[in-house]
């Protein structure tokens, strides 16, 4: 790992000392709002080193005892079998992975509610596998009167036609396998009926990014910006906390656009002004827990570069439109930033033209680059990854950790036995054989036990590798972009 910028331990305090303290503004519960990962925050874990990418899970585990958890899915995200990018996995399959890893850690899951549930939907897989965990699954429609007849949507004929969901402990988390999954009005709903039966519960808002308290055209926020591009979330300050404190704040859009609503429900709900601000509602404690500015910048700054290759990537594949390209680069210009700020690729471009042939770079955490490229038995993957493990390790350049009649035989082999018009090795080949040599080399042994040396390490490919490749370098937690360009 390279230098370290964000100090996870006082984070995990401080923050948690914020979420007792917003319980405690309210006599009965708090419905807490949990946006991103719980788990594998790798966006947060690259864009402040230190962060574990675990925290969330950490920050939950100390409320334990006194923590339930609710989750949300959009009706229309189960039916269309929506995916996410990041895990290649539908939202219904991530709610479920989600669910038995909050389990295993002992922490009480109360129920799934399906959200905006249109007659015909079908959601009946979701509702076997959830009885089969014996997993309560509640149902909720679109509310009538949303979100201008606050009279409608505060009234028998809006929440209160939503079921009921019973809850024990004094925080309850509210979250959801992806965006746009129902948190909020889940929270609201259950504000209604708590209130109804006398409970005086409240409402909070967690969220990592943006970071409140740091600047507009801080890179650490840009960098929530570029992640989101295909959301067309925008940052902005906040006007309502502006003219509540004379504070400057940061919030993004959707927040700020819907807090009036929001403001006149929870008025309407519990009788009193709680929060002035969207910013109010949030108990975000990141800035204060930043060490190293410069390092943390640095690490956001390369974070866009890299939303923004990827973004061009998708774009070339048909993944994605032209306006996530346009706002991709408009980040970019924002902080002056361009793709040749990229150092990596500047080797494997220039290594590329050089040789003619494709080739990956890898920035170990040393600053040194390792390149390696195509040829017949290797993919440039495969010849980059086995060239930064010699490095790393300290194996001589002119040792091999696969021999060439190893290599050889292979390759025959996938000559015999393969459709493909390309028979060389691919990196998730490549680590197999490793795994299998393992057992008898103590070399390759030891060069295995080392590939922790190259978590956070930055890589580039001069042309878009296939997905098994990409797969094989997330896995390793080597931070991958690509030229926009097919093979």
């Amino acid at each position: 790992m390279g230098e370290i910028g964000f100090d996870s331990d006082k984070y995990l305090k401080i923050q948690s000392e914020k979420i007792l303290e917003r319980i405690k503004m309210f006599d009965d519960k708090l419905y807490l709002e949990f946006g991103g990962k719980i788990f594998d925050d790798y966006h947060a874990e690259r864009v402040l080193p230190g962060f574990r990418s675990d925290n969330k899970i950490r920050l939950l585990k100390q409320f334990k005892d006194d923590l339930e958890v609710i989750f949300c899915i959009n009706a229309s995200d189960i039916e269309k079998n929506k995916i996410r990018a990041d895990y290649g996995i539908s939202y219904e399959l991530e709610l479920i992975r989600l669910i038995e890893k909050l389990q295993g850690l002992g922490i009480s899951i109360n129920s799934v509610v399906v959200t905006m549930y249109h007659e015909g939907n079908n959601i009946s897989h979701l509702e076997k596998l959830l009885k089969e965990k014996k997993i309560k699954m509640y149902i909720h429609r679109p509310t009538d009167g949303y979100p201008d007849n606050v009279d409608l949507i505060v009234s028998e004929n809006g929440y209160g036609k939503n079921p009921y969901i019973k809850t024990t402990k004094k925080l309850v988390v509210v979250t959801a396998p992806g965006p746009n999954s129902g948190k909020l009005g889940t929270c609201l709903s259950q504000l209604y009926h708590e209130y109804k039966r006398g409970v005086k519960a409240g409402y909070a808002k967690f969220e990592t990014f943006p970071v409140w308290n740091l600047s507009l055209l801080d890179p650490v926020n840009i960098a929530y910006e570029a992640s989101t591009v295909d959301l067309k979330d925008v940052n902005m300050i906040d006007p309502f906390h502006l003219e509540a404190y004379g504070e400057y704040s940061v919030n993004y859009n959707r927040d700020i656009s819907t807090f009036p609503i929001l403001k006149n429900i929870l008025i309407k709900i519990t009788g009193k002004e709680i929060y002035k601000s969207p910013t109010d509602m949030g108990v975000n404690m990141i800035k204060q827990c930043i060490t190293k500015q410069d390092v943390v910048k640095k690490s956001a700054t390369d974070e866009i570069i890299r939303r923004y290759y990827n973004t061009l990537c998708d774009y070339k594949q048909n993944i994605c439109e032209q306006d996530s390209v346009d706002r991709a680069k408009s980040l970019m210009d924002k902080l002056e930033l361009s793709l040749s700020d990229r150092e990596v690729a500047r080797v494997a471009n220039e290594k590329s033209k050089e040789k003619g042939v494709n080739v990956l770079a890898i920035k170990l955490n040393n600053g040194n680059i390792i390149t390696g490229k195509e040829s017949k038995i290797l993919s440039c993957t495969s010849a980059a990854f086995l060239n930064a493990i010699k490095e790393i390790t300290g194996i001589p350049d002119q040792e091999y950790l696969l021999s060439p009649a190893v290599l050889d035989g292979i390759y025959k082999m996938k000559q015999k036995t393969s459709y493909n018009t390309s028979y060389f090795l691919d990196l998730p080949e490549v680590l197999t054989v490793l795994s299998v040599c393992s057992l008898t080399n103590p070399i390759i042994e030891k060069a295995i036990s080392e590939l922790e040396k190259l978590r956070g390490c930055d890589a580039h490919s001069s042309y878009i590798i296939d997905k098994s490749e990409s797969n094989a370098l997330k896995n390793l937690r080597i931070n991958l972009t690509c030229e926009p360009k097919m093979n």
